[in-house]
């Protein structure tokens, strides 16, 4: 079976007894596997590798064998960025751990643009892993440092980690700031131009940050993120996560803090800086109504914002064509704001 691990996924086999053993090692993911009674089959990749294929063995595990190099002459002509686990203390004391990735040939005697990303779910891994949609790689390329930590909420820390998150939002958001207000004391982070950005969940901790922020970001990029929870609540077609995370439905817990201090649209008067908002108009898991919202009271405050709808898509970009068009505005806010 597979299982995230620290900001990884790994491989383990157990036996009738119980005994577990871990098969593979090392800052990647394991996605798909087969074995065949003696060996495993799966294919692997990290924050510098796309997927290729290896095997280990499952009666005496030792050293991964890769099998194929689809991608080898591919690599050769790209630059690619290097990463490393980083860990600093919450606003309660516990251990937060984040990946970090930096441009091609960083510098530690300069300074960089930093970029906060903010995972989505709130209960799913921030892994090491090769990316077409969130690419770390191709952010840090841009010549950003990104810092994505594995706030409260993600798998492979836990399972009181991963439940802490559910009817209590904004522990995960104040990690994700203990993260960049740690990092932010790197001698090479520039500390005047730093962004947040982030999709789903992630979208909302954007809009939560965007009220919360304290002057720390420069500006802001939220995918399908939940701006207005008690509106979330009454059109998302996912009402049994609402339900469960939010702690019930606002009219039978008026004091539920998921829609009093929690909820973004409350935090919005504090907004103050650039915001640009992508929103699928087939989402049916977070609405476009939220990321129409959100657009609208940025407009109404005079704050610098834009629209990026994608009427065909849903709560993920899908297309070819729409996901090179994300990836330009996407990229083109970021260097427009922090270069």
């Amino acid at each position: 079976f597979s299982a995230e691990i620290r900001g990884t996924t790994q491989l383990f086999l157990i036996n009738t007894n119980g005994k577990t053993t871990q098969l593979t090692h090392g800052a990647h993911t394991v996605d798909r596997f087969m074995h065949d009674g003696k060996r495993v089959f799966y294919t692997r990749s990290s924050f510098d590798k796309p997927a290729e294929i290896y095997q280990s063995g499952l009666t005496m595990p030792g050293e991964a064998q890769q099998l194929t190099f689809i991608n080898e002459e591919a690599l050769k002509t790209v630059r690619l960025s290097k990463f490393e686990e980083r860990y600093c203390k919450t606003f309660d004391g516990k251990q937060l751990q984040s990946w970090v990735v930096f441009p091609p040939d960083f510098d530690p005697k300069k300074k960089y643009p930093v970029v906060l990303y903010c995972q989505g779910g709130p209960q799913s891994p921030m892994n090491s892993q090769w990316g077409t949609r969130w690419s770390m790689q191709l952010i840090a390329a841009q010549g950003f440092i990104v810092i994505a930590p594995n706030r409260r909420g993600t798998f492979g820390f836990g399972v009181e980690w991963t439940k802490t998150i559910s009817k209590n939002w904004e522990s995960g958001t104040k990690d994700l700031l203990a993260a960049i207000d740690d990092f932010s004391k790197e001698p090479f982070v520039d500390k005047n131009r730093m962004a947040a950005v982030g999709g789903s969940f992630g979208g909302y901790s954007v809009f939560w940050l965007a009220g919360h922020h304290n002057g720390r970001f420069k500006c802001f990029i939220s995918h399908c993120g939940l701006f207005n929870l008690e509106s979330f609540y009454l059109t998302t077609d996912e009402l049994f996560f609402a339900d469960y995370d939010m702690g019930a439905s606002f009219w039978r817990a008026t004091d539920n803090p998921t829609f009093t201090k929690f909820n973004p649209i409350k935090m919005v008067k504090n907004w103050n800086t650039p915001i640009l908002i992508i929103q699928g108009g087939q989402d049916f898991r977070v609405p476009e109504s939220e990321g129409f919202q959100a657009f609208q009271a940025a407009q109404l405050q005079g704050i610098k914002s834009q629209f990026l709808y994608f009427p065909t898509e849903g709560h993920w970009i899908k297309r070819p064509q729409n996901s090179v068009r994300w990836q330009r505005e996407f990229m083109g806010w970021l260097n427009e704001h922090l270069h």
